[in-house]
């Protein structure tokens, strides 16, 4: 008789756990103690859960997704890190259901041969919607895969005509706390504000999102339009873009300014620089058990190492 020993990589966490159990950390502590045990557990309702979007329409499909499976839809819009809205990963899509993303303008502005505060719509109305399926690292080592739906943010910036003096670009978070309730407390300095250097906005895997799953995007996921950058760490991909700035100088970064011995104005994914309190060599994908490996560069090292030639990547993370 012939027993086939399953290997620890071929075992699935839905196998083991309910997914909406191990999303949660503390959840899935208790639920593994009673496992343990031998009771058996009903899965947990992840609170918040998001409604379907409206459909978007001529979305074609883009280059560079990874045919990894993807993250279920579900986890998705129901575990998020947008401190807008909370601090919990469940706040997001509890707290954002009354937020109104339309209509919504973006302003551009700084270095630039044509700023103005465009209409979202205008904004992205001449580029044709691609879907990228792209991975997702957050700093707290749990990853995602995403079948985003966006544009180059590079062709925007071409558009745009930035100057030869524009060396980066910035991007802010709308501030509103009547509808995003988070920022009625000082966890950040609000508005939230994040930056790329010039090379890196206009690289061709830099998304400017606007849905997700063949979907417009969900409040907490980021509408009306979001920022994509698969190589760093999530907190870099911005949310809820109200303005563009294009500048001579590296910008002042909301996690670095709230502590820059944690969080580095580059943050690429990079499994040898740990963060202060926990590595970074092993991630959790949602909707596995187990943990693996973090790639170099989330997985996207052919593409973009190259943007960092000579740089000490420990020094400047």
């Amino acid at each position: 008789m012939l027993i086939k020993i399953r290997k620890a990589s071929d075992v699935r966490g839905s196998e083991i756990t309910p997914k909406s159990v191990y999303l949660d950390r503390r959840r899935f502590l208790r639920a593994a103690a009673v496992a343990g045990a031998g009771a058996a557990m009903a899965p947990l309702a992840l609170a918040g859960s998001a409604q379907a979007g409206a459909k978007l329409t001529g979305v074609v499909k883009g280059p560079y997704s990874t045919d990894e499976e993807q993250t279920k839809y579900e986890s998705v819009t129901s575990y998020n890190n947008f401190y807008e809205f909370g601090t919990g990963k469940s706040d997001p899509a509890r707290n954002s259901r009354n937020f109104k993303p339309k209509p919504w303008s973006v302003a551009i502005e700084g270095t630039v041969a044509k700023p103005a505060v465009y209409d979202f719509e205008d904004l992205i109305r001449p580029h044709k919607l691609e879907e990228r399926v792209y991975r997702l690292r957050c700093v707290e080592a749990w990853s995602m895969v995403i079948p985003w739906i966006g544009i180059p943010l590079g062709d925007v910036i071409k558009r745009l005509e930035p100057t030869s003096k524009a060396r980066y670009v910035a991007f802010d978070t709308l501030h509103d706390p009547e509808q995003m309730p988070g920022q009625r407390r000082s966890v950040l300095d609000w508005p939230y504000v994040e930056g790329l250097r010039m090379d890196e906005a206009m690289h061709p895997l830099t998304l400017l999102a606007v849905g997700l799953y063949g979907e417009e995007m969900p409040n907490q996921n980021g509408a009306p339009i979001r920022l994509v950058v698969p190589w760093k760490y999530g907190y870099k991909s911005i949310k809820s873009i109200v303005r563009m700035r294009f500048v001579e100088t590296q910008p002042e970064t909301a996690w670095n300014k709230a502590s820059p011995r944690e969080y580095g104005f580059y943050s690429n994914v990079n499994p040898d620089v740990p963060h202060p309190r926990w590595s970074q060599r092993r991630e959790r994908r949602i909707g596995f058990f187990f943990k693996r490996d973090t790639l170099m560069f989330n997985g996207y090292a052919e593409e973009v190492a190259g943007l960092y030639t000579g740089m000490d990547l420990a020094k400047y993370y």
